[in-house]
């Protein structure tokens, strides 16, 4: 399974949630509404999900492996980095 395509929409600088991502896997395949969240210890990625009954969240997709997380997560930050990296040429 191969990354083939990610889009970072920008949120804000403000607020904990930074971005949100959408994945494209092997041409085929998509996942939306992954969100760029800056918690305590650094920014981490939470993938999409719902609340359900009891208030909590769970997760509508996620990787089965932390490999494949990892490789989800690498791909999402270099693209937002990317983007950063862009707006910050085009505000100079």
């Amino acid at each position: 399974m191969e990354i083939t395509d990610v889009r970072i929409r920008k949120v804000s600088d403000e607020g904990k949630m930074k971005a949100i991502a959408s994945v494209t896997f092997d041409d085929e395949f998509v996942v939306h509404d992954i969100k760029i969240i800056d918690g305590q210890n650094g920014a981490f990625v939470a993938m999409p999900s719902r609340k359900v009954a009891e208030g909590d969240y769970r997760d509508v997709a996620h990787p089965l492996s932390s490999e494949t997380r990892t490789k989800i997560k690498n791909a999402i930050f270099a693209e937002y980095n990317r983007v950063l990296s862009e707006v910050d040429s085009h505000e100079e």
